[in-house]
C-alpha cells in the first residue's frame, strides 16, 4: 500500500499532465480522486490549464460531488504515473473508476 504522500504526488502528476494538455484550455472543473485503500478523498480545481486548492478532506467530512470523481487504490494511482499501469486498460478492468458528465468524458477522452 502506497502512502499518502506518494498518492499527492502521483495524483499531482497526472492533473498536471492533464491540466497541460491543450484540449484543457476551456476547462473549469472539480476534481475528486477517492484513494479507497486510504479511505482518503482528495478535491482539486482544474481551471486555465492549472491545477489549483489540490487538499486531502479530513476523514469523515462530507465532500461536496466534484465535476469529475476518479477512485481507485493507493498502489493504483501510483502504477499509473510510473507507467506500471496504462489507464484505459485500468478504467476498463474497473481498477480505476471515472465518473463524469458526458460532455466532461468527451472532453477526457481527448485529454487522456
Amino acid at each position: 500500500m502506497a502512502t499518502m504522500d506518494q498518492c499527492l504526488t502521483a495524483l499531482e502528476g497526472i492533473l498536471e499532465d492533464l491540466a497541460s494538455n491543450p484540449a484543457a484550455a476551456d476547462l473549469d472543473r472539480s476534481l475528486s480522486c477517492t484513494i479507497t485503500d486510504l479511505d482518503q478523498v482528495v478535491t482539486a480545481r482544474l481551471a486555465q490549464r492549472k491545477i489549483r486548492d489540490m487538499s486531502v478532506a479530513p476523514p469523515g467530512t462530507a465532500v461536496p460531488r466534484a465535476d469529475i470523481r476518479l477512485a481507485m487504490s493507493s498502489d493504483d494511482l501510483v502504477a499509473l504515473t510510473d507507467g506500471r499501469l496504462s489507464f484505459g486498460p485500468a478504467w476498463m478492468s474497473g481498477r480505476v473508476k471515472l465518473e463524469a458528465g458526458l460532455r466532461d468524458l468527451m472532453k477526457l477522452r481527448k485529454l487522456l
